[in-house]
């Protein structure tokens, strides 16, 4: 059975780059392209030849790379459909409900639009994995800026939907500040004071606090836990709609 390795590696200021591998058929995605020298250290640093980047979305601390790395390697740029024309080199547009091949994996791509209108996310259910760019970070979300809180509630539902077990690869290293807001929001969540405490740990020893996981997530990350009596309670919103509640905890995190 074909394994899929996969490589994280930080770039710029707080982002996190990402290269996959299927060996097997020599194949070799990096996950959005923050940096071209950054990606190139990387792929240097294993041997590998890419072929393909897979953009999440057109911000440019994702799509930097796309043309150095394209004029050098001649890879095959996969997008959002609903960005096409945003995306720098763009060969594939691709949204909801699509599934392409990449070597011997299956790669399905959801619409997950509220960071940006056209943001799309990556799942290789035979790798138990997901990269899921700026919608979805560690005890956080992405900013709700080309979208509406109740279209980025709906988006963030596709993710939690995944797989407890899917190991999830995001965009940017936030977790600490994100783990220190969350405890504001529910600080009497017993996995979430452990997962604030490791977070700190890992931080101080300068390792990476990614990835991370659907079931983590789903026990710590209060942008998910709208439905949670404890905060419904000290944010004054019980019987309100999960989305809206959630709306009221981007809007905190937004002022802090």
């Amino acid at each position: 059975m074909a394994q899929l390795e996969i490589h994280q590696f930080p770039c710029l200021s707080d982002n996190y780059g990402v290269l996959i591998r299927d060996a097997g058929a020599d194949v070799v995605a990096s996950i959005d392209a923050p940096e071209a020298e950054a990606v190139k250290r990387a792929l240097a640093e294993k041997g590998w030849r890419l072929t393909h980047i897979l953009t999440t979305h057109h911000h440019v601390d994702h799509t930097a790379g796309n043309l150095a790395l394209k004029a050098e390697t001649n890879c095959t740029i996969i997008g959002p459909r609903g960005e096409a024309a945003k995306i720098p080199g763009l060969d594939q547009a691709v949204g909801e409900g699509d599934v392409f091949t990449f070597g011997s994996f299956q790669v399905h791509v959801f619409d997950t639009p509220g960071h940006t209108a056209g943001h799309i996310i990556y799942w290789l259910p035979a790798a138990d994995a997901a990269f899921v760019g700026d919608t979805l970070f560690a005890i956080g979300c992405g900013r709700v800026i080309e979208g509406t809180r109740e279209t980025m509630w709906q988006s963030l539902e596709k993710v939690m939907a995944l797989p407890p077990s899917t190991t999830v690869y995001c965009g940017h290293e936030y977790t600490l500040a994100n783990a220190r807001f969350a405890l504001t929001i529910e600080p009497e969540n017993d996995a979430l004071q452990q997962r604030a405490k490791e977070v700190e740990r890992l931080v101080a020893a300068g390792q990476p606090t990614l990835p991370t996981r659907i079931d983590l997530e789903l026990a710590t990350n209060p942008f998910l836990r709208p439905g949670s009596p404890d905060i419904r309670r000290r944010l004054g919103m019980v019987g309100e709609p999960d989305w809206k509640v959630f709306g009221e905890i981007r809007s905190r995190k937004d002022r802090a």
